[in-house]
């Protein structure tokens, strides 16, 4: 499963963009339920039936209308919890995914989608996580649903991941219920902007990523996320808050040359240099990835 990054500056709630940074978990039928992690989480994450990928696999076992009575759960955990980059989506999406190999049945991404959102309460990241590319997701008589686009050839997401986490429960309460109609109406004009910007002009990224409507009412709990995204812009980079933050997302279509003389991570933060994920979750009889290289079609794994 790939990591997500929602928002995108002014598609608040709507925009997801799927990194080719990735989640990988092996599911093996088993007698009763046991999980083990290593990586993002492992020590900190519950390893029981509470655990997100464990609920979200008996969700997706449920939806199928299949019974399995236990399973031996391995997450190989890459991206960051806490940070903005959908951790909890991935997990959903991924044991929604899981449910499919374990069922033996062809993975149906727009009931993954659907199924995701109910757990997850919104549909941007987990759509992105399904679907990958740039998806664009909605909620329609309570059903979450989304359409994928391909980024234009070259797009790339640089991100500059801080050691602290915060809660994206904590990040979204200090959202006003109520915004000026000005703000609404650039943040349209903006959201309409970015989908052209990012499936055919790239130039337009700078412009298109502006944002009046939730990353500055953030700022309280993310100060050094903020003054790193006004930095970066000030330079003309393209840089978002990423999804809840506090991770910092850039958006280009540079070359390699370009993106290695990006501006270096502050102390306390970490760089990642990332392609755009293509396909979203995937599901072999080996493995549930996005990595075709995990795949072990030779065991009795899912």
């Amino acid at each position: 499963m790939p990591a997500t990054s929602a928002n995108l500056g002014p598609g608040f709630d709507a925009f997801g963009l799927a990194l080719g940074l990735y989640d990988e978990l092996t599911v093996t039928p088993a007698p009763s339920i046991s999980v083990e992690v290593t990586g993002a989480g492992a020590g900190e994450v519950a390893l029981d039936e509470s655990h997100l990928v464990v609920r979200a696999l008996r969700a997706g076992l449920e939806a199928l209308g299949v019974s399995v009575p236990g399973f031996v759960l391995r997450c190989e955990n890459r991206v960051p919890h806490g940070r903005g980059l959908g951790s909890s989506s991935a997990a959903i999406v991924g044991g929604i995914a899981a449910a499919y190999g374990l069922a033996a049945m062809e993975l149906d991404r727009e009931h993954v989608v659907a199924l995701a959102n109910e757990l997850e309460g919104h549909p941007d990241n987990v759509a992105a996580a399904a679907l990958g590319g740039f998806t664009t997701a909605w909620v329609d008589g309570g059903v979450g649903r989304a359409v994928r686009n391909d980024p234009v050839a070259g797009l790339r997401a640089t991100v500059y991941v801080p050691e602290v986490k915060v809660l994206t429960k904590q990040a979204r309460g200090l959202l006003p219920d109520v915004v000026p109609h000005a703000d609404a109406a650039a943040n349209a004009g903006r959201a309409a902007l970015l989908v052209t910007a990012i499936t055919s002009r790239p130039g337009l990224l700078l412009t298109a990523t502006e944002d009046r409507l939730h990353q500055e009412y953030r700022e309280p709990v993310m100060p050094e996320t903020l003054a790193l995204v006004h930095k970066l812009r000030g330079s003309g980079l393209a840089a978002v808050v990423s999804g809840a933050g506090p991770t910092v997302l850039v958006l280009d279509a540079l070359s390699g040359k370009e993106i290695a003389a990006l501006p270096a991570a502050p102390d306390g933060w970490t760089r990642l240099d990332l392609a755009i994920d293509p396909a979203g979750v995937q599901v072999w009889s080996g493995s549930v990835s996005t990595e075709t290289t995990s795949a072990r079609s030779d065991d009795e794994t899912l």
